[in-house]
């Protein structure tokens, strides 16, 4: 399933730089977003690396869902798409 990054997890102060807000395509319901919970989630970088991570929880109303990574993502991640499985 196919998503993309909309954004770092923030708060007023601070940036979560392993948590990442991202939209799916096709979900629009808290519910629908609900499902995806628990699923791997796979950003590849330009070079070629690949940072797994996790659906932790869902975000919004809207389905957007909030995903955990092992480490760090880079800012070019945002706007760029990962692959949920």
């Amino acid at each position: 399933m196919e998503a993309i990054i909309a954004n770092f997890r923030s708060a007023r102060h601070h940036q979560y730089d392993r948590q990442m807000i991202i939209k799916v395509k096709g979900i629009t319901t808290k519910e629908k977003a609900k499902s995806l919970v628990g699923k791997q989630v796979t950003w590849k970088s330009p070079a070629g690396k690949e940072i797994k991570g996790k659906v932790s929880a869902v975000h919004g109303n809207s389905g957007a869902v909030r995903a955990i990574f092992e480490k760090g993502m880079p800012g070019q991640a945002v706007g760029s798409k990962v692959e949920i499985k």
